[in-house]
């Protein structure tokens, strides 16, 4: 059966030639088993007939705030109350600028700003168009905003250039919403505590105790794990990242203490805890009010051990929960990891070696070994950090 089968569709079409590909993904989508509902830009009504549109969508079309001829008014709150899921295909630049900025001046848009549903969006314009900086920051936004993306493919585009910029074909938006509909909902009524990112250890007003940690695949991981269906927290060092899932809430922290201190916190009301931080393991005794100045002399600081979360949260720990811990070893890697595992009482670790290539800080990419408390020993080969979090929660989900 077909994840759209029964599902609300809002199909969204703006005013640009791709606009006549709209008769194709009304027709599939409805094919698929979807009632359709139909909203026009006045600009795409000069590019396809709002009569064709209703014919396949077995729907009326909806284009105008008023009817003239009756004056009832098109309720944008209650088209957006009505939806499943809202489709946005062709998405000029014009009215991505709108959805990023609310400016509500048409119908689509209002009914945009309403909808309570998954939004996905599927940009038509041309190449030099969508390459324009104005243009990528609106759809880093919207992606902020929670809405789906659905990247244009490079070809021959209405202007005789070549280039990326053309709407996906309906086809493969059908598949892709699809895939996205059919993700397993393994972890749904499951509250997730996620540590991610580096800490930073105070030196003086301007310096710090770091590390190379980004927070990529932290992030990673609670993105897929709210895409099955969790609640999730995450406590994050500092990062340049945010995320998408509207189903993530971020604690955002700095030092070593302030993620004790939060994780502890949230862990009373948590099923899981999956520790990826990459947490200081030492701190500044003393702490300069005011900037160190330049001497001759060596300077000497003098650390303290920070406190162990994850032996901590494996301290509290009651038998219907679960805790993940993550290491990342330069020597005797496995015998270390496994060592972790048993003295704070994790259910299972998560090895990564910097002697990896592509492993580690800083890369988009890892390789990880999963090692469990009955010292079973699952490796996975070099990927992508956002398939080595589908990796980690699949594996997670034969848990729990």
């Amino acid at each position: 059966m077909s994840a759209l089968e029964g599902k609300n569709v809002i199909l969204g079409i703006t005013g640009g030639i791709a606009a006549y590909k709209s008769a194709f993904l009304t027709r599939l989508l409805v094919k698929e088993g979807a009632d359709v509902k139909v909203i026009m830009t006045p600009n795409a009504k000069e590019f396809i007939t709002a009569l064709t549109l209703a014919t396949l969508s077995k729907n009326i079309v909806y284009s105008e705030f008023f009817n003239s001829q009756n004056g009832d008014w098109n309720s944008h709150v209650d088209l957006g109350l009505w939806a499943d899921l809202m489709i946005i295909a062709p998405a000029t630049a014009s009215t991505m600028g709108k959805m990023v900025n609310g400016i509500a001046d048409n119908l689509l848009v209002t009914s945009y700003l309403s909808a309570r549903c998954p939004v996905y969006i599927a940009p038509a314009m041309d190449l030099d168009m969508y390459k324009h900086q104005s243009t990528k920051n609106n759809i880093e936004i919207l992606k902020s905003y929670g809405n789906f993306i659905i990247e244009p493919p490079t070809g021959e585009l209405a202007s005789g250039l070549d280039g990326k910029g053309r709407m996906e074909e309906p086809e493969n938006i059908i598949n892709i919403i699809n895939n996205s509909l059919s993700v397993s909902q393994n972890y749904k009524g499951k509250n997730v505590l996620i540590t991610a990112g580096p800490t930073f250890e105070k030196i003086d007003p301007v310096r710090f105790i770091g590390n190379y940690s980004s927070g990529k695949m932290g992030y990673a991981i609670a993105e897929e794990i709210a895409k099955q269906g969790a609640k999730v927290t995450l406590i994050s060092g500092p990062t340049s990242l945010d995320v998408i899932n509207k189903n993530i809430n971020v604690i955002n922290i700095e030092s070593a203490d302030q993620m004790y201190k939060a994780s502890v916190k949230h862990f009373k009301n948590t099923d899981i805890a999956i520790m990826v931080a990459a947490v200081a393991d030492f701190t500044p005794i003393n702490k300069a009010d005011n900037k160190i100045k330049r001497e001759k002399d060596n300077l000497k600081i003098e650390l303290q051990p920070t406190k162990d979360i994850a032996a901590e949260l494996g301290k509290q720990k009651n038998n219907n929960q679960i805790i993940v811990g993550f290491a990342l070893e330069t020597q005797d890697e496995t015998k270390n990891a496994a060592s972790k595992l048993k003295r704070k009482n994790l259910d299972f670790i998560v090895l990564n070696s910097l002697n990896d290539i592509g492993s580690g800080f800083k890369t988009d990419t890892n390789k990880i070994t999963i090692i469990d408390k009955n010292n079973k020993i699952t490796k996975f080969g070099l990927k992508s950090k956002t398939d080595v979090a589908v990796d980690i929660v699949n594996y997670l989900s034969k848990k729990i």
